[in-house]
């Protein structure tokens, strides 16, 4: 019996086995991402960098959110958490002699932070400046005075 050459199946950009160009695509788009001061997140979504610190009296943090107003950025508390939620939607369209572009960019974030504290609610500032939301949350009296330090011995 005559040997037949043995067949392998061929790896179709479509299939599991061909993660090459999706995985590039998102690894560039990743790249690209945190040149806008935003960071990937699950499915898609993209996410603010912050920066957090706390004093005695309160916690402030620094989100930034290039490109967006004060009336796109949703900031509030939910429970003991800060819940910051935003979006944009920009279309651009031009036209000459014999083209026409039409550019369109959306995006949708929502990041949040445990503060481990309910605020009051008079209690809060917040500022947006240079695609820079800085927020100020004062700590509750209760929460200030349960803080105590704790002394370190060495040997």
């Amino acid at each position: 019996m005559p040997k037949t050459p043995e067949t392998r199946p061929v790896l179709q950009p479509t299939t599991a086995g061909w993660p090459f160009f999706p995985n590039l695509q998102s690894e560039l788009s990743q790249f690209f991402d945190r040149f806008d001061g935003l960071r990937p997140e699950r499915e898609g979504r993209l996410l603010p960098a912050i920066d957090m610190s706390e004093t005695d009296d309160a916690v402030e943090i620094a989100a930034e959110i290039p490109g967006l107003s004060a009336d796109e950025i949703d900031a509030a508390i939910v429970n003991d958490c800060l819940v910051i939620k935003g979006g944009h939607d920009e279309k651009r369209e031009e036209s000459g002699k014999d083209w026409h572009m039409v550019e369109r960019r959306t995006g949708q974030f929502r990041r949040v932070v445990p503060l481990g504290f309910t605020p009051d609610e008079d209690d809060m500032q917040a500022k947006l400046s240079d695609g820079i939301l800085r927020l100020t949350i004062s700590k509750p009296s209760e929460v200030r005075a349960t803080s105590r330090k704790i002394k370190i011995d060495t040997d």
